[in-house]
């Protein structure tokens, strides 16, 4: 049974920086693993995507050049390194995990079939 545990989050203040992480078990040979984020009165977003075989990086526009998607040698924890952070990017951040996810599912969140429970990240003064 696959399982994801994100951790990493906290409070950081504007133009801090934070870095996720998201541990999987029973890992079973996905093809994408993507971080999505929620606040509060608003839909689950996008944030950034990255394929397991070759290792191919997607980023939300809101994100780009300031967050970075990695993934260790071993291909069990997905990062998620954060810069330059905004108060609008404050958000339950939650690690996803697809089996069959292709590349025009990369950014839905329908596209992945495992979820973690979700790490708050505050940005605030």
């Amino acid at each position: 049974q696959v399982q994801l545990v994100e951790s990493g989050g906290g409070l950081v203040q504007p133009g801090g920086s934070l870095r996720l992480s998201c541990a999987a078990s029973g890992h079973t040979g996905s093809r994408y693993m993507a971080w999505f984020r929620q606040a509060p009165g608003k839909e689950r977003e996008f944030v950034s995507a990255i394929r397991w075989s070759g290792g191919q990086t997607y980023y939300a526009d809101a994100v780009k050049g300031r967050f970075t998607i990695s993934r260790d040698n071993a291909k069990t924890t997905v990062f998620l390194q954060m810069n330059s952070l905004k108060p609008e990017d404050s958000a339950v951040y939650y690690c996803a995990e697809g089996l069959k996810t292709i590349l025009s599912e990369a950014s839905n969140s329908r596209g992945y079939d495992y979820w973690g429970q979700g790490t708050q990240v505050t940005v605030s003064s």
